[in-house]
């Protein structure tokens, strides 16, 4: 069984920051490919980063790319999502995920296991 449990959310003024963690429990899915989406009242869930499984190659959405950084530490089976310069538009719900290939990483079907979410809100 395995587990992602994210946490880090909360409420930020317009232009500040916020780091996203996740960390993954049981069986090996640590040192496999992560991602980060999100979700926002009434939208479906949108792709947000995602990276390699060694950590070496990175993925952003377009909306994103600049501001948010995904990194990940094997070690400790976690992974993060720097969020800087947020801006309203990026309030939402966030998820962890975890894939076992790079297939299909912007893809909410490239995931075999899903975080419970962490709400980011963004005030203007």
């Amino acid at each position: 069984q395995v587990q992602l449990q994210a946490c880090g959310g909360g409420l930020v003024q317009a232009g500040n920051s916020l780091r996203l963690s996740c960390t993954v429990s049981g069986r090996t899915y640590g040192s496999k490919p992560m991602g980060w989406f999100r979700q926002a009242p009434g939208k479906e869930r949108e792709f947000v980063a995602a990276i390699s499984g060694g950590g070496l190659r990175t993925y952003y959405a377009d909306s994103v790319k600049g501001r948010f950084t995904i990194s990940k530490n094997n070690a400790r089976n976690t992974v993060y999502l720097q969020m800087n310069s947020l801006k309203p538009e990026d309030t939402a719900v966030y998820y962890c995920a975890a894939a076992s290939s790079e297939r299909q990483l912007a893809l909410p079907r490239g995931y075999d296991y899903w975080g419970q979410g962490t709400l980011v809100t963004v005030s203007s």
